[in-house]
């Protein structure tokens, strides 16, 4: 494998991920996943090699993770704690200089990340979502592609919202959390649920994540 950034994941994540790092002109090793009807073949011309087994586990070579879900994504980095975690920044996006971003995290074209904002490791803001002033994101939250989250804005571990989702000035959003697709945050959400309309109002609940406490 030639030297540069390790992909894990094959899916069609990976493609934004792919995309992202070659209009950042960085150079990209290849892309490992568990599936073996993907080995061999291409994502935008970066060969899948093979299984996440062939990763050596003390590697300390620059990575990314390229999975959408958040618990995979958790999952994946504390198998392969020595690996360099690489941050990404599409060259259409707007990140301010006092953002604080996390290691493994991507953000992708035409996002933006406004003042004296925090978003933690492992982190997807994807095409076209916006932040706002001093929000706090947590480790491996998903913002999907055209959120918009108003100032002051805090989500918790492994938040997931949902495409088109919004959220007004100052709302808290509980850890492992999923907003359904258009959802519109206006109060304070627990964690572990899933909250889904205009407004957001909590539906269902949904199981801890594994190594929770």
């Amino acid at each position: 494998m030639d030297k540069g950034v390790i992909i894990i994941g094959a899916g069609g994540h990976a493609k934004v991920v792919v995309s992202t790092l070659i209009a950042a002109n960085i150079k990209i090793g290849g892309i490992f996943d568990d599936d073996p009807d993907k080995w061999g073949k291409t994502i935008l011309g970066v060969k899948i090699i093979g299984s996440l087994s062939g990763i050596d586990r003390d590697s300390t070579e620059q990575a990314l993770i390229a999975v959408g879900d958040n618990k995979t994504r958790k999952d994946i980095a504390g198998r392969f704690p020595h690996l360099r975690w690489i941050t990404i920044v599409h060259p259409d996006a707007y990140v301010h200089p006092s953002v604080h971003l996390g290691k493994g995290t991507a953000v992708f074209a035409k996002a933006v990340i406004q003042p004296d904002t925090s978003v933690g490791d492992h982190c997807i803001v994807n095409t076209g979502a916006t932040i706002d002033h001093d929000c706090q994101i947590d480790n491996y939250v998903h913002i999907s592609p055209g959120v918009n989250l108003a100032g002051g804005v805090r989500l918790g571990e492994g938040v997931f919202c949902g495409i088109g989702g919004k959220a007004i000035t100052g709302v808290t959003v509980g850890k492992w959390t999923t907003i359904g697709a258009g959802g519109v945050i206006i109060n304070d959400l627990p964690e572990y649920s899933l909250a889904v309309g205009v407004p957001a109002k909590v539906t269902d609940r949904i199981k801890k994540y594994k190594d929770d406490k």
